[in-house]
């Protein structure tokens, strides 16, 4: 049998189980005879209802998922590299240790989700929904999270280098020792946002909104502001004085 032809049996089967309403999906595809690690690479299962189903370890990649319902699922250490997950809810989803490199999450709902720990490299997350959500020591490195909602997550030691956050709404986040070197912030909302110890050399901070939040012991070299709503003059010149660029500053720094 070729790989095709596997695949549309296997798409088949699928079917059948997702017409079938009394168990869930994972037991279902055990009595197919369908291995959850192997035998779901690249399939459809777009706006399938897979909420609260144990998924952990599964391997989707390049998978469909697109609208589908996968809202307190266990997806655990599950391989969904290159997934179409956008619009998908994966609102209270246990995500931790999954790969999610390079997936499509556009306007995904991730409330409240446990993301700790996964690889989310290259990922499309913009419009996405991640308020609340689990997001300690997760993989970031140049994801793509414009105008996505981090409001209340907790992003506590996330690599985040070169990500996008254009417009994205950090209300209330937990930065601290976050790596955001040569990040985009520009008119990012950092209120109330705690920020210590953060990595954010080279980043861009332009029209970032930075009312109440802690930039101590950031560092903040060639980290490049202007405009921003919360600061003051004091602000201002402590920051420049550790390194950052104030593209609208007409301060002159003692000393300089």
């Amino acid at each position: 049998m070729t790989n095709d032809e596997f695949r549309l049996e296997v798409q088949d089967l699928i079917q059948q189980i997702m017409g079938a309403k009394t168990e869930s999906f994972s037991e279902l595809a055990e009595i197919a005879d369908l291995n959850l690690t192997e035998d779901f690479v690249g399939v459809d299962l777009s706006g399938e209802d897979l909420s609260g189903d144990d998924l952990s370890g599964v391997d989707l990649r390049g998978a469909n998922l697109n609208e589908t319902d996968l809202s307190d699922a266990d997806l655990s250490l599950a391989n969904l590299s290159g997934a179409d997950l956008s619009l998908a809810d994966l609102s209270g989803a246990n995500l931790i240790s999954a790969n999610l490199s390079r997936a499509e999450l556009i306007s995904a709902d991730l409330i409240g989700a446990d993301l700790s720990g996964a690889d989310l490299s290259g990922a499309n997350l913009s419009g996405a929904n991640l308020s609340g959500a689990n997001l300690i020591s997760t993989n970031l490195v140049s994801a793509n999270l414009s105008s996505a909602d981090l409001s209340r997550a907790d992003l506590s030691g996330t690599d985040l280098r070169g990500a996008k956050l254009i417009s994205a709404k950090l209300i209330g986040a937990k930065l601290i020792g976050v790596n955001l070197i040569r990040a985009n912030l520009v008119a990012a909302k950092l209120m109330n946002t705690n920020l210590s110890s953060a990595q954010l050399s080279g980043a861009n901070l332009s029209r970032a909104d930075l009312r109440n939040a802690n930039l101590s012991r950031a560092n903040v070299q060639k980290a490049r502001f202007g405009y921003n709503v919360g600061l003051s003059d004091e602000m201002k010149l402590d920051l420049i004085r550790r390194g950052a660029i104030f593209e609208d500053s007409t301060l002159i720094t003692p000393g300089f």
